[in-house]
């Protein structure tokens, strides 16, 4: 069940705010500039969807979204227990960064962490399958996919390069609670 907790940016120990609610976490993610949505296929996708499946099946929201923001491109990213760089790549998401462009994720399947460190506060949002959630460019940020990833994602850019981060050096992530394996 997706879930957004809150703490300060200086005490990591006990959250000022949670809530397992879609729309409590939209409304209190609105607040903040930060898109939570909840989408549906319009057909059955089955076990292991191929990237173009998940695409077509989803097309008619990515649509709104185009329309709506002016994205250039998407994309499948899957993620399983098996990658043999889900080390690697955890390690580098947990880092705080930023993006010159919004980071838009949708959770076609499985889970991930997106933490957003701003306002004097960290904003951990457990994204599930069916949620989408857009960060804002140039907010400061980490990603926890989990020491065994399993997730299927479609990930909206507005430049053709696609992801491209900016570290701030930063090791706040490192105090902060993670995904549970």
């Amino acid at each position: 069940m997706s879930a957004l907790t809150i703490f300060s940016d200086s005490d990591p120990s006990a959250p000022i705010w949670e809530s397992r609610d879609g729309n409590e976490i939209a409304a209190e993610l609105s607040k903040i500039d930060v898109r939570f949505e909840r989408w549906q296929a319009d057909r059955e996708l089955g076990s292991n969807p191929q990237s173009d499946e998940v695409i077509a099946a989803y097309q008619h929201e990515i649509n709104k979204l185009v329309a709506e923001k002016g994205y250039q491109s998407w994309d499948v990213i899957s993620m399983r227990p098996d990658h043999e760089q889900r080390q690697v790549l955890r390690t580098k998401f947990l880092s705080e960064h930023t993006h010159g462009e919004d980071e838009v994720r949708f959770f076609v399947d499985g889970a991930g962490l997106f933490c957003l460190h701003l306002e004097g506060k960290i904003f951990q949002i457990l994204c599930e399958k069916n949620d989408l959630i857009s960060v804002p460019a140039n907010t400061k940020h980490w990603f926890d996919m989990g020491g065994s990833p399993s997730f299927t994602a479609i990930r909206l850019f507005d430049n053709q390069e696609g992801w491209i981060a900016h570290f701030t050096g930063d090791a706040i992530s490192d105090a902060y609670p993670r995904l549970e394996e």
